[in-house]
């Protein structure tokens, strides 16, 4: 089974970081079980990545400010609302992924989605918060157990 773990953010933005630098740090830990990648691209873009593995394990920040900053979810693509956007660059991932299998693409059956309740994803250069720096040895250590090492 080919697995990915694919961090997503931009570590140039305070709190956006936690996906980058858990993948950065996973990928020693997990390397000959699963391919880990890292990219701040959305949108149509992600297909690019996720096109050929059967299990994919993503790491994201989310801001909703329904839960404590450092809190980690559990998701998969069917908790996510529909993003409705005026070009496909910015679509969400259940679109991505419907239009994945419109095009009958071979792209993961098996999402998993971490997301860190974050704080702060607009201070250019800023240090990660607190909370959502303590996140960071947990999300590692769950992505470990996700996949079984």
């Amino acid at each position: 089974m080919r697995i990915l773990v694919l961090g997503l953010g931009n570590d140039l933005l305070a709190d956006d970081a936690i996906g980058i630098l858990a993948s950065r740090r996973l990928s020693p830990l997990v390397q000959g079980t699963a391919d880990v990648q890292e990219t701040s691209v959305a949108g149509l873009a992600l297909l690019d990545f996720l096109i050929g593995y059967d299990r994919a394990i993503i790491l994201d920040a989310v801001c909703t400010g329904r839960h404590a900053p450092g809190t980690i979810l559990r998701l998969t693509p069917d908790d996510l609302a529909p993003a409705f956007s005026p070009s496909p660059h910015y679509s969400g991932l259940p679109e991505v992924l419907t239009l994945a299998l419109e095009m009958a693409l071979d792209v993961p059956k098996d999402i998993v989605i971490l997301a860190v309740e974050v704080e702060d994803v607009t201070t250019l250069g800023g240090e990660m918060s607190v909370p959502v720096t303590k996140a960071l040895d947990e999300i590692v250590q769950r992505v470990q157990t996700e996949i079984g090492v």
